[in-house]
């Protein structure tokens, strides 16, 4: 087996058929891993999963909503069956709604917090012991630089994340002993599907640009990339940390 790889690996990427967790998803299969998709549409995980296979690729997809508390025990015990175990768990499914605190409905932010936080957490909670019995396992959540900054996307969504960063802490710590390593990932704009209302924005778009010393906005396979590092046994002395995928935007002072 290359070192250097996710060959042997057995992996289940949540969110994975459009944007980050699509880069995701396409960057573990190359790099040899088995894994299982998850999204809510059924048409769309179909069709990312055949392209896969058509390249020889080792993959499944489970078209569900992770927020759904029947959903997510079928999708374990899904995972038992078609892998046996599991190596590598990315929490990847988010979503927001853009506004001042006053302006939310009591029903918008709850399910910010439910997709964001509620359904990680249970997941997590969920797939401990498949990767428990890895003996070497690693968990990456994809959070946001709104956890640890003020980016005017709305506090809620900031909320989450900040919550899933210190999760992220909590867990490396508890679950050293068996040989499970968290990390957080954490991305500034990127060219995805969720970010389009912004980026499409001219006022706004500059705004992010000025504040980002490369002076663009990021591409799902700089996310990729450090999320499959992660996964690695290369990376088997890192757990406990945010990594921020930025352009700089957080070093930036004047």
């Amino acid at each position: 087996m290359k070192f250097w790889s996710l060959e042997g690996k057995k992996a289940l990427i949540t969110g994975g058929s459009k944007g980050i967790g699509f880069a995701i998803a396409e960057e573990f299969v190359q790099l040899g891993a088995r894994i299982i998709i998850v999204a809510r549409d059924e048409k769309k995980l179909n069709e990312i999963v055949k392209g896969f296979k058509k390249q020889d690729y080792d993959i499944d997809g489970i078209a569900g909503d992770v927020t759904d508390h029947k959903f997510r025990n079928q999708l374990v015990n899904e995972i038992k069956k078609r892998m046996g175990g599991l190596d590598v768990l990315v929490n990847n499914v988010g979503t927001n709604i853009r506004k001042k605190l006053i302006e939310y409905s009591e029903e918008e932010y709850r399910k910010i917090f439910e997709t964001n936080l509620f359904s990680l957490t249970e997941m997590a909670r969920l797939c401990y012991p498949l990767l428990k019995e890895s003996g070497k396992a690693s968990m990456i959540n994809i959070a946001s630089v709104a956890g640890s900054a003020d980016v005017q996307s709305g506090p809620p969504y900031g909320m989450t994340k900040a919550a899933i960063i210190q999760l992220t802490k909590h867990l490396a710590v508890e679950w050293a002993v068996d040989n499970i390593r968290v990390n957080t990932v954490s991305p500034w704009y990127i060219d995805t599907p969720l970010a389009q209302p912004v980026l499409t924005d001219p006022e706004r778009l500059k705004k992010i640009l000025d504040r980002t010393p490369m002076q663009r906005v990021g591409q799902p396979e700089e996310i990729s990339s450090l999320v499959a590092y992660l996964a690695m046994d290369k990376a088997s002395y890192i757990t406990g940390q945010n990594i921020n995928v930025d352009g700089g935007m957080m070093s930036k002072g004047l």
